[in-house]
């Protein structure tokens, strides 16, 4: 399946923030002959026909004298890769609106595209060079999306660099300097983080970004005795401290990120953090020393510090300390959660019925709100499967609709059980069900294209459910895995390929990285697609992905 947003300590060291939405303007009275066109193109939109919406769009702005309409035209074209279309619609939203940060950023867009150096670098100079601080973060944007060619991406940047362009603040530098990172050009990131660490020397987010520049290179050595330097500075400031602790976590040092954590101001967040890093370290001597700290400092816990309690002997593997924990929840918005536990802890102990007595009683509990009572449904679901009980897994479903007709979550979790079985009807199914609840659903629009990208041979419906969700989400790790899965299985490999980096730039995933070693394997660059086995392998040894790609190349 899709690879799939994963919740864990580790946070993205650079945010660039989204572009903002343009200012609302008044558009152009559209005259009746455009009309139809702009209605045809919203429809194969929305069908995620995006060569067919591409077409139509540009139909309507030849037609019509609104400028808006161009923009839009140029923005789907660019989207649907339809260069020639771009450059047409660029041109008449040139012609009738000044020239302004959104076109020009379009301009080096298309230029990065159809590869021309110079042309781009034209633009974006234009940009950097602009007074409104937007125009830097419309060159990076053009940059980071651009290009089919990661090395022209770079090429340019660098000559940004050289060219003293990137402007004098800290977040500009940082941005760019995560750019290269992304762009996995380790000289050039090195460059710029030198140049960076230069210019802002006493920097605490400066020193993270170099860590991190440094472990990527292989400096392990190095990049942890600059996190050992920044523990003063993110001791009272804890999206600092968080994010040095996430830079330990990535060198493979729990302890240390715990560590971390456990200086400055303590909250039920940070104990919970630090029970999950030791318990990953195999700690359980820090593990247990934390445990007792915190039932010894109140006599009669608030039901969160009860629940965090819970987990905290699970993690010591005590459960039946974490199921008197999680008992002892008797009010509050932690009970729900807390009676899940149980069941969950009751299964572990090999007390089945027990497990699946409590998920019924809180399935049928009047008093307990809808997310709670749904949430049993899916854990029943997934400790059926784990009993290896596939008809029981599939009737907890059945029950769970009957009681939430149409419920997503559910069929959600139903398409996914089936694709396991190998049962892509029955999964296709649930998917389109839920599709027509919430036709824009992102996920769903991901997961059905994915599965009949991969499963099947319906390429064409699968590249058009896929490029709805990237219309919605163009910037999702997942759904841009997706689109370079299903370009993988036209033969479009070259294309693939950048996809799918894309993608695991934005998110270090297993299947992501199976994916690329696929391409890379199938390609003749059997090296590098090792590397990428390996790294998928270190995420996550039982991926599915991974285990059907190393079948299938024999690598």
């Amino acid at each position: 399946m899709p690879a799939m947003m994963r919740i864990s300590l580790a946070i993205p060291l650079l945010l660039v923030l989204a572009l903002p939405a343009q200012a609302a303007r008044k558009p152009a009275p559209v005259r009746e002959e455009p009309l139809g066109a702009v209605m045809a193109g919203e429809f194969a939109l929305q069908s995620g026909q995006l060569s067919e919406a591409s077409r139509w769009y540009l139909q309507a702005a030849r037609a019509s004298e609104d400028a808006g309409l161009a923009e839009r035209a140029t923005r789907i074209a660019l989207l649907s890769n339809d260069d020639a279309g771009a450059a047409e619609a660029l041109k008449l939203w040139r012609a009738r609106a000044p020239k302004s940060l959104a076109m020009r950023s379009a301009e080096a867009t298309l230029a990065i595209r159809r590869n021309n150096a110079r042309a781009a670098r034209r633009e974006l100079s234009a940009l950097m060079a602009d007074p409104d601080e937007m125009g830097w973060r419309y060159a990076l944007t053009a940059l980071g999306s651009g290009g089919r060619d990661p090395d022209l991406s770079a090429k340019l940047l660098g000559e940004l660099v050289d060219d003293g362009a990137i402007p004098a603040q800290l977040q500009a530098w940082l941005a760019f300097a995560g750019l290269a990172q992304q762009l996995d050009q380790p000289d050039l990131s090195q460059r710029i983080v030198g140049l960076v660490v230069t210019r802002f020397p006493q920097e605490p987010r400066v020193a993270l970004l170099h860590a991190s520049q440094l472990r990527r290179s292989g400096d392990e050595a190095g990049a942890r005795e600059v996190l050992d330097g920044l523990h003063e500075a993110a001791a009272n400031t804890p999206e600092l401290r968080l994010a040095t602790a996430a830079e330990y976590e990535a060198l493979g040092d729990s302890q240390a990120a715990a560590g971390m954590l456990a200086e400055g101001p303590q909250d039920d967040q940070t104990y919970a953090l630090r029970a999950s890093l030791l318990a990953k370290a195999d700690d359980d001597r820090a593990l247990t020393a934390l445990y007792d700290e915190l039932r010894k400092e109140d006599a009669d816990p608030e039901p969160e510090r009860r629940l965090l309690l819970g987990q905290m002997a699970e993690f010591l593997k005590r459960p039946q300390q974490a199921l008197d924990w999680y008992r002892s929840v008797a009010s509050g918005n932690a009970r729900s959660e807390a009676r899940l536990r149980s069941a969950n802890t009751l299964f572990e102990l090999d007390r089945q019925a027990e497990a699946l007595a409590e998920l019924k009683s809180l399935q049928g509990d009047a008093a307990a709100d809808d997310e709670a009572r749904i949430n049993a449904y899916l854990l029943e679901a997934e400790l059926r499967r784990k009993a290896g009980n596939d008809a029981a897994e599939l009737e907890v479903f059945a029950r769970g609709l009957a009681a939430y007709p149409d419920d997503v979550e559910i069929l959600y979790s139903r398409g996914l059980a089936w694709e396991r079985r190998d049962r892509i009807d029955r999964a296709e199914a649930d998917f389109r069900k839920i599709l027509v609840i919430d036709p824009e659903n992102t996920a769903t629009l991901n997961a059905l294209g994915y599965t009949l990208a991969d499963r099947t041979q319906r390429f064409q419906e699968a590249l058009q459910l896929i490029d709805r969700a990237r219309t919605a989400d163009p910037e999702n790790a997942a759904i841009i895995d997706s689109y370079g899965w299903v370009l993988y299985r036209i033969g479009r490999l070259p294309e693939a390929l950048i996809e799918l980096r894309r993608a695991y730039a934005l998110q270090k995933d297993p299947e992501i990285a199976a994916h690329v070693g696929e391409v890379l394997w199938v390609m003749g660059q059997k090296d590098e697609a090792r590397r990428y086995f390996e790294e998928a392998r270190k995420l996550d040894p039982e991926n599915r992905s991974l285990q059907r790609a190393l079948e299938k190349t024999g690598a």
